[in-house]
């Protein structure tokens, strides 16, 4: 199997199986972004105590890239300080830029690294992190 089967494998499966789709009954940071250049819409949610990213879900609408990199990502940041929660945010950046960026704690990011081939798919992968950047910010 090519490794691009594979990512595409990944992101699909992420779309059609999403990670911590849903929205929290009680409070949590929310952030709501589009992108209007192709519609996608996002709604993330953070319980973010003592420095932690406690949880985190998020609801939208989109192409498969933009709401697999939000499964990826809610899955990725659970647990997290905020620090690092905005490191991984800063090395999906340097991914999107066709940096190296490894990700060992959490590979099926790594699904997403071909995304910078398209540049206007770049802002429909990173839609969500830039929320996530956003709702730490809120608490800082």
């Amino acid at each position: 199997m090519q490794l691009d089967d594979l990512y595409r494998r990944v992101i699909m499966d992420h779309y059609k199986n999403p990670r911590n789709k849903g929205r929290f009954d009680e409070d949590a940071v929310t952030v709501d972004l589009n992108n209007p250049t192709c519609g996608d819409r996002i709604s993330l949610q953070l319980k973010l105590n003592d420095g932690l990213v406690e949880d985190a879900r998020y609801t939208g609408e989109g192409c498969s890239i933009s709401l697999s990199s939000a499964s990826m990502m809610t899955e990725a940041v659970k647990g997290k300080s905020l620090d690092e929660a905005l490191q991984l945010a800063d090395r999906f950046s340097s991914l999107m830029k066709g940096e190296p960026a490894e990700f060992e704690e959490y590979e099926d990011i790594e699904a997403l690294s071909g995304v910078n081939k398209f540049p206007a798919r770049i802002k429909c992968a990173t839609l969500a992190w830039n929320a996530l950047r956003k709702g730490i910010d809120l608490e800082h």
